[in-house]
């Protein structure tokens, strides 16, 4: 009879089994490259490096999670229009990874600076000719015409490789056994991307998206286990910690849509979609538990500024535990390695909870005056005790002449570790805030704005990092290299 619905009919069990072993892979790799991408942005997101590696693999499971959903769109339109969408989506971690190995050259190199502003302002161009690529793909999401693969694969490969090449050098003396696995995967996420892009179909479309997304964990792994050594950390524990908890939520929540899939519905576009954004969800918010614990408690803990400082604290501490690596000596450290580590640990001055993971904290020195005051051994106590420690080192750069602040040469060193650290200025800040109300603050302020370029600040404070660095090890009784 018109205008009665018709009857819901349940697929076989053979039909549901068939669709969910399909789905199956393709969903586990989904949900792990974005717990990945989101754990790496998680981990800093001041980092450039590990943000731009991370939107590279949050952009590939998003490709994913379109070709699941358009492999179960029952309109022709919505599922030429969800391949359309994933092609750019493909591209866009290799453009991500370019920006990527910019930020991994030495922080003191002058070419870094400048890719820097060059990547900066070419990356929205090539996102756009990424996104007119993707209307211009077939209606299974690949390019068409040789050419405009060709083109589009030189624009997008060619300085990725470029820079690789730059790279692994320095790279290779900061952290050997992590630079060989990011320039071999390098190289291997350039070969997948090409294949992707070709016309000649060399290996069928979905082996190169499951290849590309091997690369892109590789990579992810690798990024992360750098930064870990960059920063003196300990990397294995919080990992294995951040993936428990991020699987044991996506499958508590998503394990719920999963199984009325499974077992009664099938894939339909609104329970896939509905199961993609909870796994979705699962994942993140664990993620980011303390940045969303600490939005919750500035909502409901407005009025209770010490509760809110005291739940913040123990956050940070509970952070920090599993990133302290206990295998590393500072003492034992060469002379170079000591002083990179103090200067990362000055440029955390202001951040308590980044400072409680310095492998400094472990210092004799710092030990020693914890006992002495009868403080608990905490990770927080840890850093406010390196913090005092670090801004008496710096104390001892200013010169005897008299005055809070100047301007010669004999002042550099102190000025360039004190007024941006220990005072917290941000001389090259776009954000002009009201000025300090110190009049030596605002005179070293003017000073820096209008004598020392960036650069050259930059590099008094590296110089001035290895005095701090030489005066802790000559109070800890280091003997010298």
């Amino acid at each position: 009879m018109p205008g009665r619905s018709r009857r819901w009919r349940r697929p076989d069990r053979g039909t549901l089994a068939t669709a969910a072993a399909s789905l199956a892979p393709t969903g586990l790799v989904y949900g792990f490259a974005l717990w990945l991408g989101l754990y790496l942005i998680a981990r800093d997101p001041r980092s450039p490096r590990l943000l731009l590696t991370g939107l590279g693999l949050v952009a590939y499971a998003a490709a994913l999670a379109g070709d699941l959903l358009a492999g179960a769109a029952t309109a022709p339109g919505l599922g030429s229009a969800l391949a359309r969408a994933r092609a750019p989506l493909l591209l866009l971690p290799a453009l991500c990874w370019t920006g990527a190995l910019v930020y991994l050259l030495p922080e003191g190199s002058p070419l870094r600076d400048r890719l820097a502003r060059v990547w900066g302002i070419a990356f929205p161009a090539v996102a756009a000719l990424l996104l007119l690529a993707g209307f211009g793909a077939g209606a299974d999401g690949a390019p068409r015409g040789g050419l405009a693969g060709s083109l589009l694969g030189g624009v997008v490969l060619l300085p990725m490789l470029a820079l690789a090449g730059l790279v692994w050098w320095p790279a290779r003396r900061r952290a050997r056994a992590a630079a060989g696995p990011l320039i071999v995967v390098t190289l291997f996420l350039a070969l997948s991307t090409g294949l992707l892009l070709s016309p000649l179909g060399w290996l069928p479309r979905p082996w190169a998206v499951a290849l590309l997304g091997l690369d892109l964990i590789a990579l992810g792994l690798a990024i992360a286990r750098f930064d870990a050594f960059d920063q003196g950390e300990a990397l294995l524990p919080e990992m294995v910690r951040a993936f428990a908890a991020a699987a044991l939520a996506a499958s508590l929540f998503g394990g719920q849509v999963a199984l009325v899939i499974a077992l009664a519905t099938g894939p339909t576009p609104p329970l896939l979609a509905l199961l993609l954004a909870t796994v979705a969800t699962a994942v993140a918010a664990p993620t980011f538990a303390d940045r969303l614990g600490a939005a919750l408690d500035r909502l409901a803990l407005g009025r209770l500024p010490r509760v809110r400082q005291a739940r913040a604290e123990l956050r940070a501490a509970a952070s920090a535990l599993p990133r302290l690596d206990p295998a590393l000596d500072p003492t034992a450290l060469d002379e170079a390695e000591f002083a990179r580590l103090t200067r990362r640990a000055l440029s955390h001055f202001g951040d308590l909870p980044r400072l409680a993971v310095s492998p400094l904290t472990r210092l004799p020195l710092v030990e020693a005056r914890l006992a002495a005051r009868g403080a608990p051994d905490g990770a927080l106590e840890r850093a406010a005790e390196l913090k005092a420690v670090l801004a008496e080192s710096v104390a001892r750069l200013k010169p005897r002449t008299g005055g809070d602040f100047g301007p010669s040469d004999e002042w550099r060193h102190y000025n360039a570790l004190y007024f941006p650290y220990v005072a917290g200025l941000k001389p090259y800040s776009r954000r002009a805030g009201a000025p300090p109300a110190d009049p030596a603050a605002r005179a070293a302020l003017d000073w820096f704005r209008a004598a020392v370029p960036e650069r050259t600040l930059y590099n008094w404070q590296t110089a001035a990092a290895k005095l701090v660095a030489h005066d802790l090890r000559a109070r800890c009784g280091a003997p010298p290299d």
